[in-house]
């Protein structure tokens, strides 16, 4: 039987749903990525903010429609949104067999199995399912474009941001244990990854549920042993748990790119306690300067909510000045999502829409002349791009820095005489830039 899966959401989501194709491929189904020829089609659902659930909801009804003009006998609804809304799943949409929540995707082939018959059954189904047990979801159908990959450290969170619905959704904090880690890492080594990419609801306090203390250092030491990754990343760093012990191995280890991801969300005290986070404003403006002051040439990226319940004209002009001031290399700005079910969504003085796209578009107007002031200052330097692809139209290849994570940072465009694949390492000059964007040649080695 032939299976296709569609994958919604965040990077994370995406690790999940690789390891459920991992197991589905060992059971003897095919994969195929066209929705009219699949038997049986999996959405793994996202339900972060508003507009991730419409997407859910709007992929899953088109999804169904399959089972009209396509092949597809089961439509089975997996990830966030089913665990999310486990009571409503079926009776709002009767077109969809069953579902399984964030922490029963190892189960996904008793769903498959239940529903079935034993004449469409795999023979190797049950032997699967119990090597499943045993061995994990560490085996994965890589579906990025390859040279790159997500290695997801933990599960779940234990902060509570008041705004955030994922302690509801994924539970509390847990940590893979290290072992099982590298021995995913190995996998996707041998896979022909070079540029492996540190995911978790929060990464930074790796391991102090497991072990009684912060263990992300030492596993990125191990993780550098490894050969064949060039690059490794880390993304998803609360300020608050980077320490200097962490920065020690980001500086000392020639693998680890010079970047974090640290999500601040706010710089105004007020609106930083009513979030629920447990940093204000002197205590950030401290940690990236040790920051940098720790690792010269550091890429900092962060993420900022705009329009939080509360946040007055005084609490946006404290983030502007913030913005300024900090200079981050890379910055994204979300308007704030009044999610049922959080503390956040029952607070007064919630903002009207027009104001949360006004104060993002002002916060990214200013991020957009800091990026390309930024940027110019590299102008002549030479650096190390990975190609990430080709734009045949524009006969254009596309690449990045270490300073540019996938899907969410700039890129690098040049042209090569010769055919180039996805993964090759060059050396580049950068000659010209755009708001987020290099421009440069090829140079010798």
């Amino acid at each position: 039987m032939k299976i296709n899966l569609i994958s919604l959401g965040c990077d994370k989501n995406r690790v999940d749903s690789e390891k459920m194709l991992g197991l589905l491929r060992a059971a003897g189904f095919s994969y195929t990525d066209d929705e009219y020829e699949a038997d049986i089609i999996i959405v793994n659902t996202c339900c972060f903010i508003d507009d991730a659930k419409t997407e859910s909801i709007d992929t899953i009804l088109e999804m169904a429609e399959y089972k009209e003009i396509g092949n597809c006998k089961y439509l089975f609804v997996t990830g966030c949104l089913s665990e999310r809304y486990r009571d409503e799943i079926l009776v709002q949409f009767p077109e969809v067999d069953g579902y399984i929540g964030t922490a029963d995707l190892g189960e996904i082939l008793d769903l498959i199995s239940e529903h079935i018959s034993e004449k469409e059954n795999c023979p190797n189904l049950s032997q699967v399912r119990d090597f499943s047990k045993k061995q994990g979801l560490r085996d994965r159908v890589v579906t990025t474009p390859g040279h790159y990959e997500f290695l997801k450290i933990a599960e779940g969170c234990s902060k509570r941001c008041t705004y955030c619905i994922i302690p509801y959704i994924r539970g509390p904090y847990r940590s893979f244990p290290m072992e099982e880690l590298l021995e995913e890492a190995e996998f996707l080594a041998d896979s022909n990854v070079t540029e492996l990419i540190i995911v978790a609801q929060e990464t930074s306090i790796y391991g102090k549920d497991l072990y009684g203390r912060d263990m992300l250092p030492e596993l990125l030491r191990k993780l550098c042993r490894i050969d064949g990754f060039r690059w490794i990343r880390l993304l998803y760093c609360y300020p608050e748990d980077i320490t200097e012990e962490l920065l020690d191995v980001i500086a000392d280890e020639p693998k680890i790119c010079n970047y974090i991801d640290m999500p601040i969300q706010h710089a105004s005290d007020p609106i930083l306690r009513r979030m629920g986070r447990r940093t204000n404003h002197d205590d950030l403006v401290n940690k990236i300067r040790l920051i940098r002051s720790r690792i010269p040439g550091i890429a900092l990226r962060t993420s900022l909510i705009t329009g939080f319940p509360g946040e007055t004209e005084e609490d946006h002009r404290i983030l502007k000045e913030f913005v300024q001031e900090m200079r981050f290399e890379r910055l994204g700005v979300f308007t704030y999502s009044c999610e049922e079910g959080t503390p956040a969504a029952k607070f007064p003085d919630q903002i009207d829409e027009e104001i949360k796209s006004a104060r993002k578009d002002e916060l990214m107007s200013i991020q957009e002349l800091i990026s390309y002031e930024n940027l110019t200052g590299h102008i002549g330097k030479v650096f190390d791009v990975v190609v990430d692809g080709y734009l045949p139209d524009e006969d254009v290849y596309v690449g990045r820095t270490y300073m540019d994570a996938p899907d969410v940072d700039g890129a690098f465009f040049f042209r090569s005489d010769r055919q180039l694949m996805s993964g090759d390492h060059l050396n580049c000059l950068v000659t010209n830039v755009s708001d987020y964007d290099f421009y440069g040649e090829i140079v010798e080695d």
